[in-house]
């Protein structure tokens, strides 16, 4: 297993990094708001003003209020599909499905470099946000795919006061994928709740319950991932 140079089209990745030096990357709410939004926003060239007027006063619980129109459009013209998803204090992990070719590259540029310039504002900062460039690994099969998804989602166990309780973790999208999605088509899911049955029963639940990061790590490992 190693990290990927380059992309494919029709090919499904695992992306990370963490804050440069490790440092916090979200301080408060609003700043796990804006990354949230430009990871689910960011998908298609579409431009984006006013992001902060967007995201003030959200509940993270219902979602952002966008017109569906705008959703379509970026489904539309949208260059990567975001699979899973998990932000953590000082670090985050994708999961991405390359729809056009160089789609993960331009994506990523998009939400990195609109995140630094917010949070170099907002804190009267300079420099790098982001610790070097972000790490890309392959998915090579269905297997992987879905320990990977169990992995992301798993995430927030790292912190004390989320451990056993990772389906209720805001900035994930396990929830999305055990109950409602919050985010429609901005968060394709399919590839792998089709896989499972839905509902509050869900058996994708119990996978990630039981799945361990170690399992991972041990069969995937993708250099050294984010702690």
């Amino acid at each position: 297993m190693t990290v990927a140079r380059d992309t494919a089209p029709n090919e499904y990745y695992h992306v990370f990094n963490r804050g440069a030096r490790k440092h916090t990357l979200f301080h408060d709410k609003n700043d796990w708001l804006r990354f949230v939004f430009l990871i689910l926003y960011m998908q298609s060239p579409l431009p984006f003003t006013n992001i902060g007027r967007i995201t003030s006063g959200v509940s993270i619980a219902e979602g952002f209020e966008m017109e569906l129109e705008l959703e379509e459009k970026i489904l539309s013209e949208r260059f990567v599909e975001l699979t899973a998803f998990c932000l953590m204090p000082n670090h985050f992990h994708l999961l991405l499905h390359e729809r056009q070719e160089g789609g993960i590259s331009r994506y990523m540029q998009r939400v990195l470099v609109a995140y630094t310039k917010y949070f170099n504002t907002k804190y009267a900062a300079s420099g790098h946000v982001f610790q070097g460039r972000y790490k890309t690994v392959h998915v090579e099969d269905n297997e992987q795919l879905l320990y990977l998804s169990a992995y992301i989602h798993r995430n927030p166990r790292e912190l004390k006061a989320w451990k056993g309780k990772e389906e209720h973790y805001p900035y994930s999208s396990l929830q999305d994928y055990i109950d409602k999605n919050r985010w429609g088509g901005l968060l394709a899911t399919d590839i792998i709740t089709e896989q499972f049955e839905t509902g509050p029963n869900s058996n994708y639940r119990d996978f990630v319950r039981t799945s361990t990061a170690k399992d991972f790590k041990e069969k995937w490992n993708p250099l050294t991932l984010p702690q």
